[in-house]
């Protein structure tokens, strides 16, 4: 197996691409129609369990690195919700677990898409021991 395309960014890029948007769509699906909330209306399921996915949405379909690793804060809320599910409700346990495949895979995607890509693009955060150098660099004595 072709380990070098295991560590592209082109790889996770399509990983992301394949689970965020059927994420979106399968929680649209079972939020309004396959197991509806008997305590909410359909408007109210939308915009707490569909609304959210759709604010990172453009830039992960544009390829920008920075959305996709705040996509994950996202993520956050629908792993932990199908973790929760697959505990409480018996009966939505193949919901659950095809909501946990996708935001395991949303999320591995969009973790190692904003790292190889932010290295492509020579982005990323500069530490503190750096910002020393480069300040003690520019001092004259």
């Amino acid at each position: 197996m072709n380990t070098d395309f295991l560590q592209s960014a082109s790889f996770y890029r399509k990983l992301t691409l394949i689970c965020y948007p059927s994420l979106l769509v399968f929680v649209a699906l079972w939020h309004t129609v396959l197991a509806t909330n008997e305590f909410l209306s359909v408007y109210i399921s939308v915009a707490i369990w569909v609304v959210p996915l759709l604010f990172p949405l453009k830039g992960i379909l544009q390829g920008n690195p920075y959305t996709h690793a705040w996509a994950n804060f996202i993520l956050i809320f629908y792993f932990i919700h199908s973790l929760t599910t697959l505990y409480t409700h018996p009966d939505e346990r193949i919901f659950a677990a095809i909501e946990l495949i996708l935001t395991t895979g949303a999320f591995i995607g969009a973790t190692y898409y904003a790292r190889y890509r932010g290295r492509e693009l020579g982005l990323g955060i500069k530490k503190k021991k750096d910002e020393a150098v480069v300040t003690n660099a520019g001092k004259m004595d």
